[in-house]
């Protein structure tokens, strides 16, 4: 059976990002060390976001985290040279796009990019990679079987928070794996 997860960076004060984000800093003031545990080299950190990745046949995107991100990621996505899909929810197709993109413009909402990612991932998993909007929507109809949040020992005292006042959700604990630059918790959603 397919799962869905959501894997997520946040800072302790519970943010994605930084404030100030602007599309030359993509993660606003700050944010860039919410990610310097996956490239800091570390054998543990690196093996970690390999096996993120293992067994990730498609991952879906909300529109801003794809506007944000292209500049870095290019025509690969969020994967890099293994050129997982990429489904990008939106209510309209950017105008330039990477030539041989691995990025798919969903506009038919939440539940169709799944059922498109699903498809395309066969039966491998599917990653909500982001970003808090459609995270929470996906938590909301009940779509997200695994939350795993990198927690970075860091407070950005602004930015994109990942939770909002009415998102309650009880969760199950599965794993805590301690490293230097960031505790990721990853937790089972209860059915």
């Amino acid at each position: 059976m397919v799962k869905v997860s959501f894997n997520i960076s946040m800072s302790l004060d519970g943010y994605i990002n930084g404030p100030g984000v602007t599309p030359e800093q993509g993660l606003g003031r700050g944010g860039e060390f919410l990610h310097e545990w996956a490239f800091n080299g570390n054998e543990k950190n690196r093996k970690l976001l390999e096996d993120s990745l293992q067994g990730v046949g498609a991952i879906i995107s909300g529109r801003r985290t794809y506007d944000l991100s292209v500049p870095y990621w290019g025509g690969d996505g969020l994967s890099g040279d293994l050129r997982i899909p990429v489904f990008v929810l939106t209510h309209a197709p950017p105008a330039d796009v990477p030539e041989g993109s691995v990025y798919t413009f969903v506009t038919g909402g939440i539940e169709d990019a799944l059922e498109q990612a699903e498809a395309t991932a066969g039966d491998k998993n599917v990653v909500v990679g982001g970003g808090a909007l459609t995270f929470r929507q996906y938590l909301a109809a009940g779509l997200v079987d695994v939350l795993s949040i990198n927690l970075v020992p860091v407070l950005l005292g602004g930015g994109t928070p990942l939770f909002e006042e009415g998102d309650e959700t009880r969760l199950d604990l599965v794993e805590v794996i301690d490293t230097p630059l960031a505790t990721h918790l990853r937790y089972r959603v209860p059915a």
